[in-house]
């Protein structure tokens, strides 16, 4: 008699997604700097532990014609998220919510693909299952600048390096990162990224473009 393995947590909460009618997990249109280390999915929560990630995570959908919304980060800088590659166009600021971010982050979840919200510094499990059952319903992406009690996954940065200066001279011109993705129990997946470039382009590092050169 064979014994069929048991199931992971990930495919028991679909299974009782399906039972309780809720759409299943869907792929989100995901940055390429990212491939190998994340898929953003619907109805899901990603945790961040800087700026830059955030908006690099957001760059993917928005590119896409997602429509985004940021709730209470003020370190979210307009023109460092359009160099990120994120459309301003069809982005929702909420800079100061107050003690209303909940509602609001809920508000935004109903209309928009992905939600980016600063993560106080307390938050209830009830809170939490209220926004992560939300986010199924309507089938958003959740990123929160700080941690978040039972994110899908965790993003870090490690080891920047900033290059472009000289010796007492020059000025930044591109930032070289680790990136560290922790998934539950998962063993965490690294990678190097440039966040940007010299050319202000978010990249793999490990993919070092082309040079060419000219024939006389």
């Amino acid at each position: 008699m064979t014994v069929a393995p048991a199931p992971t947590l990930d495919e028991l909460r679909a299974r009782v997604d399906q039972m309780q009618g809720r759409p299943a997990a869907q792929p989100v249109a995901t940055h390429p700097a990212f491939a190998g280390l994340l898929q953003l999915q619907t109805g899901s929560s990603y945790a961040v532990d800087s700026a830059s990630l955030a908006m690099a995570l957001m760059a993917g959908p928005s590119a896409d014609g997602a429509w985004c919304g940021v709730v209470g980060s003020a370190e979210f800088g307009l023109e460092a998220a359009a160099a990120a590659g994120v459309e301003l166009r069809r982005t929702i600021l909420v800079p100061d919510p107050g003690e209303a971010w909940l509602e609001v982050t809920a508000a935004l979840i109903d209309v928009l693909g992905v939600v980016v919200v600063a993560a106080p510094a307390e938050i209830s499990g009830k809170d939490v299952s209220r926004i992560s059952a939300r986010l199924r319903q309507r089938g958003a992406v959740l990123i929160t600048y700080g941690d978040w009690p039972r994110c899908d996954a965790r993003l870090s940065l490690r080891d920047a390096e900033w290059v472009g200066l000289g010796r007492g001279h020059g000025h930044l011109q591109g930032r070289r990162v680790t990136v560290e993705v922790q998934r539950g129990t998962a063993p965490v997946r690294t990678g190097q990224l440039w966040l940007p470039d010299r050319a202000q382009v978010i990249r793999r590092a490990e993919q070092e473009p082309t040079q060419l050169r000219s024939v006389s």
